[in-house]
């Protein structure tokens, strides 16, 4: 079964959805949209790195996007500049310095086309395998998370107050982000991972009543969105990784016109900037 390219995709894709949907909560209730972009065009740069000094290119992408996420936390900390203005610098950085890394490399063909935008067709099972498993590391973290994240979202203080650890859980939580950015830069590529994170995770909190309903069907949606990308790349001849993103946009206009049953999820006193 898995010597088919197509079913091979579709393993994929569906294994990123899944893992997708509860941490686009977290990016749509945190209002933390500009944070996953960086984390997304950090991921150039690993790939640079990966090649340069020969090792996987999932972890290239995961060490510099950690360590974008610790670069942050630093400079947050000193308080010179507003978090949108650090993410701004960190986010076009990186991007930048991935390309003229790559420019150098002479000696390397790169695929600059298939990181930006993904190449979800060429999977292989190795692939599969990482994504899978690196998924289950992340649904598994959130999962651990999933109180002091929920809390702390509400009221970083009042989780504070009560043992949470809301600082920790939001170091852990950027590990996490950095995991599934490595896992799904090649399905939908660099430019498009925030896309899969907030579209299916905004459609699925029109439709839930509580966090934990809005965690599962973003990862529904995100299913969905995958398998008729995947489908509509087949029949139209159009690029996969912007039809899986284009069929998710879909989903969200649907979901516009339909009735509401109650919006979901926790209300931050801040948000995601700064």
């Amino acid at each position: 079964m898995l010597d088919d390219f197509f079913t091979r995709a579709l393993l994929a894709g569906i294994g990123v959805a899944i893992t997708v949907g509860p941490l686009g909560c977290f990016i749509v209730w945190r209002r933390m949209a500009y944070f996953g972009d960086t984390m997304a065009h950090s991921a150039l740069l690993g790939v640079a790195i990966a090649f340069l000094f020969d090792i996987n290119l999932m972890v290239g992408v995961f060490v510099v996007a950690a360590l974008v996420s610790a670069a942050l936390l630093l400079l947050q900390r000193r308080q010179s500049l507003s978090t949108d203005a650090l993410l701004g610098i960190l986010s076009h950085s990186t991007l930048a310095l991935g390309l003229v890394m790559v420019a150098f490399m002479t000696w390397v063909r790169i695929d600059l086309m298939g990181f930006l935008f993904g190449d979800i067709l060429a999977v292989s099972r190795t692939d599969i395998a990482f994504i899978w498993g690196g998924g289950a590391m992340v649904l598994a973290g959130v999962a651990w998370l999933w109180r002091p994240l929920l809390a702390s979202t509400v009221n970083a203080e009042l989780a504070e107050a009560e043992g949470m650890h809301p600082e920790r859980a939001r170091v852990a939580f950027m590990l996490l982000m950095a995991l599934l950015i490595a896992i799904a830069m090649k399905i939908v590529g660099i430019l498009l991972i925030t896309s899969l994170l907030i579209i299916p995770a905004a459609t699925a909190r029109r439709f839930s009543s509580t966090p934990e309903m809005m965690a599962v069907m973003a990862s529904l949606i995100g299913v969905v969105a995958v398998v008729s990308g995947l489908f509509g790349s087949l029949q139209f001849d159009t690029p996969s990784g912007p039809s899986i993103v284009v069929a998710a946009l879909a989903l969200f206009l649907v979901s516009q016109i339909a009735p509401v049953v109650r919006r979901s999820g926790p209300q931050p006193q801040e948000g995601g900037r700064r």
